[in-house]
């Protein structure tokens, strides 16, 4: 090959990765603006004011292609599907409880993301802020609102795998003091010490008492419920298979994601509730793989997302393992309803 040869190769491969450039970033603009317009027969959505205390109410991330695409947003909770009003405060993870929300976000920088935590008061008013190490995929606030969790992905990006690292956090909201990871307590498990390089914590959920916490806890190709006491600084394993958990309003069952064998590696889980008195595992009557932490609507409910048409609708399921799952509402993730 000529010395000209190889100079024409040069020169047609740069234009060709050139063209390619220019096509992706052609094709993310018109992305991003087929994203900020409102699609025809998608659900009404308006701003307006948007408050944590309001009863009767249901509030998440607003997922419908449009203006107001990726905030929080509230809608009767007994009619999901009505009109919607959009707060102007964007999130990827939320929830709240008694006044007080957390808001996961993402900061758009010039090279890559990076991500932060905010602590929300009833008029969506930040009273806090912290950073969070990596994507985040779950967040929680206790029912007395005195405490927010969160948990991000530092390596890997599913819970499907096993190459994956997670990062749990609790923060008092009253004092500002951070815990930025439950590897710190101390495990016991199966009634013994136990210490591990592999341990990874996610999904954590509160009880009423301003103490105890549960979260999920991995190792070893395990995983675990576990038991947190935030005074002693100890988490305790209770239950194999659990991931996910989310107590109920009444304390006394766990609704979370089980792996089930037999099922596709991408797609591995099914709902359940634990009773957690008797240790009685119920299989809930939503048959699709679910990944997500669910809410309890109340003590006989609990809702989650499944992947929709933009990005991610939401479901209910009555929790005793009866009935059937429905559609609640579509283009929504991260429910809360306030109490």
């Amino acid at each position: 090959m000529t010395a000209r040869t190889r100079i024409l190769v040069l020169v047609t491969a740069v234009a060709v990765l050139a063209a390619v450039a220019l096509a992706s970033v052609l094709h993310a603009s018109a992305r991003a603006d087929r994203r900020d317009r409102a699609q025809a027969g998608g659900p009404r959505v308006t701003p307006g004011p948007v408050t944590l205390t309001g009863p009767g109410r249901m509030i998440f991330r607003n997922m419908a292609w449009g203006p107001h695409r990726d905030e929080l947003t509230t809608v009767p909770a007994a009619d999901p599907s009505g009109p919607r009003t959009a707060s102007g405060v964007k999130c990827l993870r939320f929830y709240a409880a008694a006044g007080t929300g957390v808001c996961l976000q993402a900061v758009h920088g010039p090279v890559s993301d990076t991500y932060r935590a905010l602590v929300l008061d009833a008029r969506l008013k930040e009273r806090a802020r912290y950073d969070v190490p990596g994507i985040p995929s779950r967040a929680r606030v206790s029912p007395t609102g005195h405490f927010a969790a969160w948990t991000a992905f530092v390596g890997g990006d599913s819970y499907a795998g096993t190459d994956f690292s997670t990062r749990a956090a609790i923060v008092d909201t009253r004092t500002g003091r951070l815990i930025p990871t439950l590897e710190s307590f101390r495990i016991v498990r199966d009634g013994r010490p136990y210490r591990a390089a592999d341990v990874n914590f996610w999904g954590v959920t509160f009880t009423r008492d301003d103490r105890t916490f549960y979260a999920t806890l991995a190792t070893g190709g395990s995983t675990y419920l576990v038991r947190g006491d935030l005074r002693t600084r100890t988490v305790t394993t209770v239950h194999r298979n659990v991931e996910c958990p989310s107590l109920s309003p009444d304390g006394t069952r766990v609704a979370y994601k089980k792996r089930v064998k037999g099922l596709p590696a991408d797609a591995p889980w099914r709902l359940y509730v634990l009773d957690l008195r008797t240790m009685r595992e119920t299989p809930l009557a939503e048959t699709r793989s679910v990944d997500d932490q669910a809410v309890w609507r109340d003590d006989r409910t609990v809702v989650y997302a499944l992947a929709g048409d933009y990005g991610a609708d939401l479901y209910s399921v009555p929790a005793d393992g009866t009935g059937a799952a429905r559609r609640l509402l579509t283009a929504g993730v991260s429910p809360a309803y306030p109490r």
